[in-house]
């Protein structure tokens, strides 16, 4: 039985490679250790493909008899699950699912006061939709001020995915990428891999 009284970010982040994936969960290897983490269909959609790396933002849920993980990609979107973890009536599960929708599109509609938005979302009801938009409403106010974190294309994020197979990390190839393409790389696949490579390189 787990100690009451634990921090709940115990795991804060974790960074690894992708064993398995699925829409609500992921399993990462950190130095040989398996990680099971439940995630947002956002954040499966954004995590490459098995045996790439991952890297993730967890929050840490525990309780008398169990300790679960639930990971992001972005640290915005753990931030609103931890606000959604506040909200009267709404537990780990809800919140994850509520992140079925966009954090930006689960913040607006809650600015907003949109109900109908809200009840949208599987599990959640008028009463829940009107509870989140009172407790949250006032607290959301940085979230709309957070810019949205660029998509890389999809010739650069093969590039990165290719640089990191080859043992470079991942922050390092994505800085990579950028660089070679300041540096006026196409954005090609074989002409910017050899522009990355070579930054790597020097």
């Amino acid at each position: 039985m787990a100690r009451s009284g634990y921090n709940r970010n115990v795991i804060a982040h974790l960074r690894g490679k992708i064993l398995a994936k699925r829409p609500n969960q992921v399993i990462v290897d950190c130095g040989g250790v398996g990680y099971d983490v439940t995630i947002s269909v956002p954040t499966f959609s954004e995590l490459g493909a098995d045996g790439t790396e991952a890297s993730l933002y967890v929050h840490t849920h525990v309780r008398e008899d169990a300790l679960a993980l639930y990971g992001f990609v972005h640290p915005q979107e753990k931030q609103l699950f931890e606000r959604l973890l506040t909200v009267s009536g709404i537990g780990p599960k809800l919140a994850i699912t509520v992140l079925s929708m966009a954090a930006n599109e689960v913040v607006g509609a809650i600015r907003g006061n949109d109900v109908t938005r809200l009840t949208k979302i599987p599990g959640v009801g008028k009463k829940t939709a009107e509870r989140m938009i009172l407790e949250l409403k006032d607290k959301l106010e940085t979230f709309g001020a957070t810019p949205e974190i660029p998509k890389a294309s999809q010739a650069e994020e093969d590039v990165i995915s290719a640089l990191v197979n080859l043992g470079y990390q991942r922050a390092a190839a994505e800085q990579a990428v950028t660089r070679a393409l300041k540096t006026g790389s196409s954005s090609a696949f074989d002409q910017l891999f050899r522009g990355a490579l070579g930054m790597l390189s020097r």
